[in-house]
């Protein structure tokens, strides 16, 4: 356990943004499920919104960019063969 003023507030600060980036992290992996499972016409209405979490959470650091890369590229083929069929 931290000892020093600084530190504790340091452990503090961490335990908030851990729980935040929890937060984010969880909910935009709900949005790409749903995303998922939605029909054709909905998907394509959701998929700029659930591509803007992903992308936010590449800017925050909670993703690696190219992870969030990765989603999006998967999400666009999956919706795009939809379209398609």
């Amino acid at each position: 356990m931290a000892n020093h003023k600084a530190t504790k507030k340091d452990a503090r600060q961490a335990a908030k943004r851990r729980e935040r980036n929890r937060y984010y992290g969880k909910t935009t992996r709900n949005a790409i499920r749903d995303l998922k499972a939605a029909e054709t016409t909905e998907a394509a209405s959701k998929f700029s919104s659930v591509e803007s979490m992903i992308d936010k959470l590449a800017k925050r650091g909670v993703i690696h960019r190219n992870k969030a890369a990765n989603l999006k590229s998967k999400l666009a083929k999956r919706l795009n063969a939809a379209k398609a069929a």
